[in-house]
């Protein structure tokens, strides 16, 4: 690139970092760390590319001058903890909406696939879901208790085994976005193709309000920060395939930081969906409405704290 145009498509970028730096504006300790680790990339590249030149020396007095600053401001606040769940990560999950939707897309996308094969295959349920699965609940639909695979395990260590096994789903969502992403969708391939297959065989068998009302009491939360998951996954393939002015290295471990940030926020999510699973799911007595409304408030949860809180949360930051 012409050191004309590395200047043109990076100015912005410097001229609103040395406002910060001159102007001591208040700026959050993070947000100048990024800012900074910005400018020490472009600095390498134009002590590749430019050395001598005007644009080295200018990048390398920013460098020098905010090494200071961004040290001097960077102070763990005792309330840190209240502080990440409430202000820090919904504000940064705003930058990653796009790669939310495209994870849901593509999570629709293999719910639809898993429909329609086992619509149009009938060995196809049995192949994804297996015999034994198969033939229980084909026993428990003769016994008028379609979802009594939900009573069978004490609440206690359902709730416990339910939330290991989705954080472990989560975290291979998430470690397998290393390979490109691609790792990740392979994941998503696997659980929603399923969870087609599965809503199918209950349309087929006359059940999907039965089983709807039931599963999705704790399958909302669940099947959402999978999602999410998966979100954090096709960040870091993102930030391996498009470094932009990064190394990429460095876009390497800012993605994988901002990943393990997703992650780590949909622990508590899985913990409630076990405990749903667990504790509450079981009770296919209980009257439609009341399902219904756990089922709309799970759903609420996620869409207002990943969608709508972080859009407040950069509007407000905006003004």
């Amino acid at each position: 690139m012409r050191e004309a145009a590395f200047v043109r498509q990076n100015k912005d970028k410097w001229l609103k970092f040395e406002s910060v730096l001159v102007n001591n504006a208040l700026i959050a300790p993070d947000e100048l760390s990024d800012l900074y680790i910005e400018i020490t990339d472009h600095l390498s590249y134009a002590q590749t590319f430019y050395p001598n030149s005007q644009t080295l020396n200018y990048l390398n007095g920013l460098a020098s001058s905010a090494h200071q600053k961004i040290y001097k401001t960077k102070k763990e606040k005792k309330n840190r903890f209240y502080s990440f769940w409430v202000k820090e990560f919904p504000l940064e999950f705003y930058k990653y909406q796009k790669q939310l939707l495209i994870t849901f897309l593509i999570a629709a996308l293999f719910t639809a696939i898993g429909v329609y094969s086992s619509a149009t295959d009938g060995a196809f349920v049995r192949s994804i879901l297996g015999d034994s699965y198969v033939n229980m609940t084909l026993e428990n639909i003769a016994n008028d208790d379609p979802m009594a695979v939900y009573k069978q395990m004490g609440e206690t260590n359902m709730f416990l085994g339910i939330t290991i096994n989705n954080i472990r789903v989560a975290l291979n969502c998430f470690i397998l976005g290393v390979m490109f992403g691609i790792g990740t969708i392979y994941m998503l391939m696997q659980n929603f193709i399923m969870l087609g297959s599965f809503q199918y065989f209950f349309y087929d068998k006359g059940l999907l309000w039965e089983s709807v009302r039931t599963i999705w009491i704790h399958g909302t939360i669940e099947i959402s920060v999978i999602i999410i998951a998966g979100c954090a996954g096709l960040v870091v393939g993102n930030a391996i395939l498009f470094p932009r002015t990064y190394t990429r290295l460095t876009s390497f471990v800012r993605g994988v930081k901002a990943g393990l940030k997703i992650v780590i926020s949909t622990v508590p999510f899985f913990i409630v969906a076990g405990f749903l699973e667990g504790f509450v799911t079981r009770h296919t007595e209980m009257p439609d409405w009341l399902a219904i409304f756990i089922i709309l408030g799970s759903l609420s949860l996620i869409l207002f704290y990943y969608v709508i809180y972080p859009r407040q949360l950069y509007n407000k930051s905006k003004k």
